[in-house]
Protein backbone atom coordinates (compact mmCIF):
# COMPACT_ATOMS: atom_id res chain seq x y z
CA UNK A 1 0.00 0.00 0.00
CA UNK A 2 1.37 3.41 -0.99
CA UNK A 3 2.28 5.61 1.99
CA UNK A 4 3.99 8.91 2.54
CA UNK A 5 5.64 10.79 5.35
CA UNK A 6 7.12 14.23 5.82
CA UNK A 7 9.95 15.22 8.08
CA UNK A 8 12.55 17.93 8.47
CA UNK A 9 16.28 17.81 9.04
CA UNK A 10 17.92 20.71 10.84
CA UNK A 11 21.54 21.29 9.87
CA UNK A 12 23.65 23.65 11.94
CA UNK A 13 26.52 24.74 9.75
CA UNK A 14 29.83 26.25 10.85
CA UNK A 15 30.09 28.27 7.64
CA UNK A 16 30.91 27.56 4.01
CA UNK A 17 31.40 23.89 3.25
CA UNK A 18 29.75 20.51 2.82
CA UNK A 19 27.64 18.77 5.46
CA UNK A 20 26.80 15.14 4.78
CA UNK A 21 23.18 14.08 5.30
CA UNK A 22 23.32 10.53 3.91
CA UNK A 23 23.02 8.70 7.25
CA UNK A 24 20.22 10.99 8.48
CA UNK A 25 18.18 10.46 5.30
CA UNK A 26 18.82 6.70 5.36
CA UNK A 27 17.63 6.59 8.99
CA UNK A 28 14.34 8.25 8.01
CA UNK A 29 13.83 5.67 5.25
CA UNK A 30 14.54 2.84 7.69
CA UNK A 31 12.42 4.31 10.48
CA UNK A 32 9.49 4.69 8.06
CA UNK A 33 9.84 1.10 6.90
CA UNK A 34 9.92 2.06 3.23
CA UNK A 35 11.08 -0.77 0.94
CA UNK A 36 10.38 0.83 -2.45
CA UNK A 37 9.72 4.45 -3.32
CA UNK A 38 11.40 7.81 -3.52
CA UNK A 39 12.70 10.39 -1.08
CA UNK A 40 12.56 14.05 -2.07
CA UNK A 41 14.73 16.60 -0.28
CA UNK A 42 14.27 20.36 -0.44
CA UNK A 43 16.51 22.94 1.23
CA UNK A 44 14.40 25.86 2.44
CA UNK A 45 17.01 28.57 1.81
CA UNK A 46 18.40 30.62 -1.10
CA UNK A 47 22.07 30.63 -0.09
CA UNK A 48 22.62 26.89 0.40
CA UNK A 49 22.07 23.92 -1.87
CA UNK A 50 21.83 20.14 -1.99
CA UNK A 51 23.91 17.76 -4.04
CA UNK A 52 24.92 14.17 -4.45
CA UNK A 53 28.69 13.99 -4.59
CA UNK A 54 31.63 11.75 -3.81
CA UNK A 55 31.85 11.00 -0.10
CA UNK A 56 35.19 9.14 -0.08
CA UNK A 57 37.85 11.69 -1.01
CA UNK A 58 37.28 15.10 0.63
CA UNK A 59 39.59 16.65 -2.00
CA UNK A 60 36.66 16.43 -4.45
CA UNK A 61 34.66 18.81 -2.26
CA UNK A 62 37.64 21.12 -1.78
CA UNK A 63 38.12 21.19 -5.58
CA UNK A 64 34.45 22.13 -6.01
CA UNK A 65 34.90 24.97 -3.52
CA UNK A 66 37.94 26.25 -5.42
CA UNK A 67 36.10 26.02 -8.77
CA UNK A 68 33.04 27.86 -7.44
CA UNK A 69 35.34 30.54 -5.99
CA UNK A 70 36.28 31.28 -9.61
CA UNK A 71 32.68 31.20 -10.85
CA UNK A 72 31.17 33.36 -8.11
CA UNK A 73 33.96 35.06 -6.16
CA UNK A 74 33.21 36.81 -2.90
CA UNK A 75 33.39 40.59 -3.17
CA UNK A 76 33.10 40.66 -6.98
CA UNK A 77 32.25 44.21 -8.07
CA UNK A 78 29.64 42.75 -10.44
CA UNK A 79 27.36 42.01 -7.49
CA UNK A 80 25.22 44.80 -6.06
CA UNK A 81 23.29 42.65 -3.53
CA UNK A 82 25.64 42.78 -0.54
CA UNK A 83 23.18 43.44 2.31
CA UNK A 84 24.69 40.67 4.43
CA UNK A 85 28.31 40.95 3.33
CA UNK A 86 30.58 40.22 0.41
CA UNK A 87 29.54 36.54 0.33
CA UNK A 88 25.80 37.39 0.09
CA UNK A 89 25.22 37.47 -3.68
CA UNK A 90 27.92 34.88 -4.47
CA UNK A 91 26.03 32.49 -2.15
CA UNK A 92 22.82 33.07 -4.12
CA UNK A 93 24.67 32.55 -7.43
CA UNK A 94 26.20 29.30 -6.15
CA UNK A 95 22.75 28.05 -5.08
CA UNK A 96 21.31 29.00 -8.48
CA UNK A 97 24.02 26.96 -10.23
CA UNK A 98 23.42 23.86 -8.13
CA UNK A 99 20.17 22.38 -6.78
CA UNK A 100 17.74 23.01 -3.95
CA UNK A 101 15.83 19.73 -4.57
CA UNK A 102 16.96 16.12 -4.86
CA UNK A 103 15.00 12.94 -5.55
CA UNK A 104 16.55 9.59 -4.67
CA UNK A 105 14.93 6.22 -5.37
CA UNK A 106 14.51 3.68 -2.59
CA UNK A 107 14.90 -0.02 -3.41
CA UNK A 108 14.98 -2.97 -1.03
CA UNK A 109 14.74 -0.58 1.91
CA UNK A 110 17.82 1.49 1.06
CA UNK A 111 18.72 4.62 -0.86
CA UNK A 112 19.92 3.71 -4.35
CA UNK A 113 23.15 5.67 -4.15
CA UNK A 114 26.33 4.60 -5.90
CA UNK A 115 29.34 3.30 -4.01
CA UNK A 116 30.98 6.70 -3.57
CA UNK A 117 27.86 8.89 -3.49
CA UNK A 118 26.74 10.87 -0.48
CA UNK A 119 23.99 13.45 0.07
CA UNK A 120 25.30 16.86 1.09
CA UNK A 121 23.99 20.23 2.12
CA UNK A 122 26.39 22.80 0.68
CA UNK A 123 26.54 25.93 2.80
CA UNK A 124 27.52 28.87 0.62
CA UNK A 125 27.80 31.52 3.35
CA UNK A 126 30.89 32.09 5.53
CA UNK A 127 28.97 32.44 8.79
CA UNK A 128 27.24 29.67 10.69
CA UNK A 129 23.58 29.13 9.85
CA UNK A 130 20.76 26.83 10.85
CA UNK A 131 19.43 25.23 7.66
CA UNK A 132 16.17 23.34 7.24
CA UNK A 133 15.81 20.48 4.79
CA UNK A 134 12.31 19.23 4.07
CA UNK A 135 12.14 15.44 3.56
CA UNK A 136 9.22 13.75 1.81
CA UNK A 137 9.04 9.96 1.53
CA UNK A 138 6.63 8.24 -0.85
CA UNK A 139 6.45 4.50 -1.34
CA UNK A 140 5.62 1.20 0.26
Amino acid sequence: MLRQSADELVVRTRGRGFYELTDQVAALVERGGFQTGVVTLHVCHTSASLLIQENADPEVRRDLERWFARLAPDGDALFQHTCEGEDDMPAHARAALTAVNLSIPIARGTLTLGTWQGIFLWEHRHHAHTRRVSVHLLGE
